[in-house]
This record gives C-alpha cells, structure tokens and sequence, in this order.
C-alpha cells in the first residue's frame, strides 16, 4: 500500500504509524523533522500563533540523520527510533538548547547535564526535536497566574479554541505542539494536575505515573514527594510505549528503588477493546458536581453509560470524606526551596542564580519583564528554613498521606471493591497526587463551543498497566478524540 505522507498526514499519525512508514521506506527521521519544523513555521510561529514551542534543538536534522542510517545498518532500536518528541522546559538537557522552567532569570543556562528521561529517551532512538513553552515554574510561582504563560515564553495558546479554550497547566506547550501536530509526543510534568489538565483540555492521552517510576533526575522540582514526569500523545497505545520507554531504576533519584520489579514493562502487550469486562470503577461525585460545568457533566454521564456497556460495573456515588481536606499546598512551599536550591547548586558555574533568593531578587530587579502574575509562591517559599524541619511541613506531609492514601483512595477502593476512581479532566489530580498514585486521561467529548474534556481513571501505586488497558479499551470503543481545526493567517 502506497501512502501520501506529507506534513497534514504526518501531524495526525501515531508513533506506532510513523515507524511503519519508517520501516518501509516511505519517510525517513531526518524528512520527520523537517515537516515537523514546517508545521511549526505555519501554525506555532505564524497562523494562530500558537507559541507551544519555546526552542528548537539545531541539532535535531543531523541526529535524525544519523538515526536514519543506523536503522538501515542495524534496524531499529524500539518504537521510538527516530521519532520527533518535543520536552517540556524544566527538563534538562546538555546539549545546545536552554534549561529554563519558562522563566527570564535561567533563560541562558545550559546545563550541565541530561535529565533521567531525556537520557532514555535518546537512548531509545527518539529526537529530541526541541523545548516546549510551560508555566512558569510549573505553575508555582504566582496563586493567580494564568496556565500557559511564562516570562520567557509567552502565553501559550489551545489550538482547539486559540484564546478563547483555556490550555490547562502546566504543560500547555507539550499538550499544545502534540494536538497541533508539531512532534510525534511530547513529555510533561506532574506536580499536581500538570499533565492531566492540559492533556484533557487539548483532547490527548496523558499519564501521570506513580511517584518512583520514572526518575526525576535533571528536572527542576518543585516537591520531591509528588513530582513526576510522563507522556503526552494522541492515543493510549503511543503514551503507552513512551512509558515503557522511561521507566527504570534510576541511584540519582532513589524513590526509583520502590519501583524494583515493576519498570520491566511492555504496557502495549495484550490491549484489548475487551478490557473493561467486570472491572469495578467508582465514581466520587464530590469531586466532579459542585465544580463541573454542564456540559461537562453531561459528558460524564454518557462516559458513564458507555463504560457500563463495555462490561464496567459503576459503583456511583463513592464517598471520599477526606477530599475537601486536600487541597492546600502547604508541603509544596517547604519543599520548593530546598529541591530547587539543590538543582541550582548542581549547576556549578553555569548559572548566577545559586538559590530562590536570587531568583526573587532578579524577577524584582526586571519587574516589567517577569513579573506580570506576581511572585508570591516563590516569597512564601523562600520564607521557609529549607531544611525541612518545622513543625508545620512534617505534620502537613503525614496529613496528606493519611487523606489521600489511608482515608482517601485506599480506603475507598477497600470499601467497594473498587479496580479504579474516575474523574473528569483533572478534579480528582490532587488527591492522586498527593498519594503520589498514577492516573490516565483519555479524550471524553467536547463543549459545544469546542472545548475538550478528558475522562481520568486513578488506580493504586504502580497499577499503570491496568490504567492504560482500560483506557485503550474506553478509547477504541468510543473514538472521541479529533483533531484541531488549523487555521493558517
């Protein structure tokens, strides 16, 4: 079979078609990028302006030409080789590209280093096609800034409604470039919600793993107790070899150790639009009725009805008493001081932002340019000792794993019997979060005004392999997702 693949074809493939043609000749990595790079010229630079990406690797072309010539010597490394990915900028990486979490003060650093994931995801053959824009800090640095924007960057726009449809944070840029076809996938990170909101808000499958997964070496943090990282493509299948592809033990981060036993994974073995028959699946309406627009309520109820003809059994309504009790972010300010200090050190020279108080004192000193949303997470913050041992940190961190493990999602499951919770879009990120438990989203329909939502599953630690079976299974049989309309100016 003969296929036309040009830069509207390729924008919508998955990662498992782009290796087809690959495979078979049809395109080579090197010609990816360069329809890549178009697409990004027309839509993210100019048309709608989408302003996803922040930089571009210069090396991209000749590392997937290289790739290209590998596989016709040796064949392929995995899944991934040669397909064009885009990283969310709190990702470092030693090569020519900037390292800057969105933000002016870091916007000249080169570091020194590679991230965990971007070391596995070279070494699985992908290219590293360039940095997305985010919010600033991921989304920590201000209580009121708005998703998308940083000093740096600019504010990012959703291609489903440019300026009109919110982009959710804060991986808007990653969720952005993947829905407008501007790389093959892209990766996120997670603190609380910033892969889940942007991946439901720009109809993408994105997966929050478990805390201990996938390591964060190399990303600049913001709470070691909930950070993560994770992908962000257009079905389940693609975000599931991505996964299998970061996962692993890593002596940098040791929360990886926990995972022993668990990264070998080849989450695509077996899927099946079958999947869903018998499990159980709870719905914590609490967490979805009080906020949830109409619309998005209606889309609910029909995920609801279509679930339950796939076999799922609901248990509607569950009751998760702890809830309302979990949405502070008093462990978050302890623990940004010290992560980031700790990242900054590891620097060395390249940077003469050595702490959180000189990043304050350079946003102060360039207000005009940084300060547009205000600084005031990063002030709490560095107001803390950042040694972690005050009173209210500790009794803040062991509050949190009680409400969300032992009188949260445990306890709900135990109750009812329960294989997984499930949420719209990201209402139910902070609990999972603070649990450090994985979850998936999955595209669930739209607004009438063209806004996506998602429909998020939420399982116990390191049950991703069951996440995205059910998942696949509700994606297949339903078929919500569609791509953005373009439109060039």
């Amino acid at each position: 079979m003969q296929y036309s693949v040009n830069s509207d074809v390729v924008a919508q493939a998955t990662v498992s078609e782009l290796q087809t043609w690959l495979d078979e000749g049809q395109i080579s990595s090197a010609d990816l990028v360069l329809l890549y790079l178009e697409r990004i010229s027309r839509f993210d630079r100019l048309g709608p302006q989408l302003n996803s990406i922040l930089e571009i690797n210069p090396d991209a072309y000749h590392i997937a030409q290289a790739l290209d010539q590998e596989r016709r010597a040796r064949g392929p490394r995995g899944p991934l080789h040669g397909i064009p990915v885009v990283i969310k900028d709190n990702l470092s990486t030693a090569d020519k590209m900037h390292t800057s979490a969105g933000s002016l003060a870091l916007k000249d650093l080169h570091a020194p280093f590679d991230a965990a994931v971007v070391e596995r995801l070279r070494a699985s053959g992908a290219v590293i096609l360039g940095k997305t824009n985010m919010t600033e800090w991921a989304n920590f640095m201000s209580d009121h800034m708005k998703n998308g924007y940083s000093s740096r960057g600019g504010q990012v726009l959703n291609p489903y409604g440019p300026g009109t449809v919110d982009p959710g944070g804060s991986s808007s840029g990653s969720a952005a470039a993947v829905a407008a076809g501007l790389a093959g996938f892209a990766i996120g990170t997670e603190t609380s919600g910033s892969i889940l909101s942007p991946a439901s808000q720009h109809s993408l499958v994105g997966i929050k793993p478990t805390v201990g997964l996938v390591s964060r070496f190399g990303i600049i943090p913001i709470a070691v107790s909930q950070d993560t990282a994770g992908p962000m493509c257009r079905t389940v299948l693609d975000a599931a070899l991505v996964l299998g592809a970061l996962t692993g033990i890593d002596l940098r981060d040791p929360v990886t150790g926990v995972s022993e036993g668990r990264y070998a994974v080849d989450y695509t073995i077996g899927l099946s639009a079958q999947d869903l028959h018998g499990v159980r699946l709870g719905v914590p309406r609490e967490a979805f009725l009080n906020d949830a627009a109409e619309w998005q309520q209606l889309l609910m109820e029909q995920a609801l009805r279509d679930l339950s003809q796939l076999g799922a059994t609901i248990v509607d309504p569950v009751d998760i008493p702890s809830y309302p009790q979990i949405r502070d972010y008093t462990v978050l300010i302890y623990e940004f001081k010290a992560a980031l200090n700790s990242y900054l050190a590891s620097l060395g020279e390249r940077t003469r932002m050595r702490s959180l108080s000189d990043i304050i004192a350079f946003n102060q000193a360039h207000e005009a340019d940084c300060l547009k949303y205000g600084q005031s997470l990063l002030i709490q913050s560095d107001a803390t000792t950042g040694t972690l041992t005050e009173p209210e940190y500790l009794n803040a961190r062991a509050r949190d794993l009680m409400l969300s493990r032992e009188q949260g999602i445990d306890r709900a499951m135990s109750e009812h019997q329960l294989d997984a919770l499930l949420f719209f879009a990201n209402s139910g990120a902070s609990i999972a979060a603070k649990a450090g438990y994985p979850s998936i989203t999955v595209p669930a329909g739209y607004s009438a005004d063209n806004e996506p939502m998602g429909l998020t599953f939420t399982a116990r630690a390191f049950e991703e392999a069951k996440l995205i079976r059910w998942a696949y299974a509700y994606e297949v049989s339903t078929q919500h997702r569609r791509p953005p309309v373009l439109r060039e100016s």
